[in-house]
């Protein structure tokens, strides 16, 4: 699959927030009441992508026409297999026995493996 279709027309929006709220311009128009939420994607060469999440309680309501973007999905295994490769089989059983949530029960060694990797992956040493 290529890149997300982005042949509509650019519009001017304006986002400016303070770490706990934001205010929406959109075409010189303030909007802030109907958004609950906002993401911006920016890739290199291309104009910023504003995905706007209407607030549920706005009363704010869509019946139009839309341009639709379709991703490319990463495939999440790739991801996996590729964090998986880096890990070092005796650091990780070293890890694992170092545990203070380690049992000694069935299945408890493989647990504690799984519960380190999990650290690992989020970065926790």
């Amino acid at each position: 699959m290529s890149d997300p279709s982005m042949d509509w027309k650019p519009r001017h929006i304006s986002v400016t927030g303070d770490g706990l709220t934001a205010r929406v311009v959109l075409d010189d128009t303030d909007i802030s009441r109907h958004v609950q939420g906002y993401n911006i994607e920016g890739r290199p060469g291309q104009l910023p992508l504003v995905v706007l999440y209407a607030h549920p309680n706005a009363g704010s309501t869509f019946d139009g026409e839309a341009h639709i973007a379709v991703a490319d999905q990463t495939n999440p295994a790739d991801a996996i297999t590729g964090f998986l490769t880096t890990i070092d089989p005796v650091a990780l059983e070293r890890a694992a026995l170092d545990r203070p949530d380690l049992g000694n029960g069935k299945g408890d060694l493989t647990r504690a493996m799984l519960a380190q990797l999990a650290d690992w992956a989020k970065g926790n040493t």
